[in-house]
């Protein structure tokens, strides 16, 4: 049997094998080693063709017969293929990295661009910036050498650089809260591209999106180097088109649809109606209960408004870092903005808009159980609900409607 896979350090959270079972027909391993069992796995060369990541794209370079123009100049292998016992390197995160800022539509021409981090995947980010007609690519690090300037300096001596691309694992699940750099200070941005994948939006990316800034994560570079290196693999073509599907089908796997609305506007109905494969349904306030241990109603009773809405964030934040989620959130949740910006990681947000005359004040809803407070939390909050939503679905006769709705608004913003 032909051998196909992806060798690495850590390979627990990798899309790898998923994308390739999309593109190819073939069986894709991913395969954990460590440095001492490169070289032995390098003599063996028990396979027809593997991709590399964290830490060896530079490792293995060693071991190769042969590598192209491209990684020569990056200085680092992430796609090696076996051709009678001649190994030969590729790297195609480069042309996954080139494809991801076409899409986002961030023109590099005459650009000063910083590149944050050091590794494999800064160096394809200069040589990409370089291809691509930068005026300028500065290499970001912790620490100050001959060839790169600090974070410090980075903000305080460059703030007017137009392109920002990340290839530092700050920001990676399952350190989701962190980010590389603060991007206020700098004025002049025009995009910002993050290699990290998982979450699909760092807050690094939402924060330039916050800004109107074009940004994206990593997931489309992922799948392109994919289809790239399959290429290679198999010395065939795949068509634009169909990577391009492959793409949406992977985020489509991926993406949490979370959903939003006033109390009793059918947020758990309408979650529990959308079928997915492999996605399962989260009721936020039924985590909250789990973790106190009563109802939602005694908690605020007992221990007050701010200690739920606390104990609310954490669960949000904890539910979001995962996947192939449907979620409904409770009423509150939007008017908190570290809730939404967790829920934005993995997540689109649709907003069900149910009309004043639909809800009904209950007693188990301690912060709308009147007509008049009811009344008065949807006056509050409607424009929030609006401001923070991907989608606003609107008041339908039935909720199988809605989530039919859901279904169909979330292919036309994947695809």
């Amino acid at each position: 049997m032909k051998k196909y896979g992806c060798i690495g350090k850590k390979l627990t959270h990798s899309f790898s094998k998923e994308i390739h079972a999309r593109l190819a027909d073939y069986n894709y391993d991913l395969i954990e080693l460590t440095e001492e069992e490169i070289k032995p796995f390098f003599e063996k060369k028990d396979f027809e063709a593997i991709n590399v990541t964290i830490p060896y794209k530079q490792t293995v370079i060693p071991y190769l017969d042969s590598v192209s123009e491209i990684a020569a100049r990056i200085g680092a292998v992430n796609t090696i293929v076996n051709r009678g016992g001649k190994l030969y390197g590729y790297n195609t995160d480069y042309y996954g990295m080139k494809a991801l800022t076409e899409r986002v539509g961030i023109d590099l021409q005459n650009k000063k661009v910083l590149v944050l981090g050091t590794g494999g995947t800064s160096k394809t980010a200069r040589v990409v910036a370089s291809d691509m007609g930068a005026r300028e690519i500065l290499t970001v690090s912790r620490r100050k050498s001959d060839e790169n300037i600090t974070y410090d300096e980075a903000v305080n001596l460059h703030g007017d650089a137009e392109i920002i691309i990340n290839t530092t694992p700050s920001g990676m699940y399952p350190d989701t809260e962190s980010k590389p750099i603060d991007i206020s200070s700098f004025s002049r941005l025009e995009g910002v591209i993050d290699a990290i994948y998982n979450p699909l939006r760092t807050n690094l990316v939402l924060d330039a999106k916050a800004k109107n800034v074009k940004a994206e994560g990593g997931l489309y570079m992922l799948v392109m180097q994919a289809v790239v290196a399959v290429e290679k693999f198999l010395d065939a073509k795949i068509e634009k088109e169909a990577a391009d599907k492959v793409f949406s089908e992977i985020l489509s796997a991926k993406e949490n649809i979370v959903l939003t609305g006033m109390p009793g506007s059918g947020k758990s109905t309408v979650g529990k109606l959308i079928e997915l494969d492999g996605y399962k349904f989260v009721d936020i306030d039924a985590e909250i209960e789990n973790r106190c241990g009563c109802k939602i109603k005694e908690l605020i009773e007992s221990e007050g408004e701010k200690y739920f809405r606390d104990l609310e964030s954490e669960v949000i934040r904890d539910v979001s870092s995962e996947s192939c989620l449907v979620i409904s959130t409770g009423g509150g949740a939007i008017l908190r903005e570290e809730n939404v910006r967790n829920l934005r990681k993995n997540g689109k947000i649709f907003f069900l808009n149910a009309k004043l005359s639909r809800l009904r004040a209950t007693d188990y809803r301690p912060l709308s159980n009147t007509e008049d407070k009811l009344a008065k939390l949807y006056d509050e909050r409607m424009d929030i609900y609006k401001k923070t939503a991907d989608v606003t679905v609107p008041d339908m006769e039935t909720p199988e409607a809605e989530a039919e709705y859901i279904l169909v608004k979330r292919m036309e913003l994947i695809s």
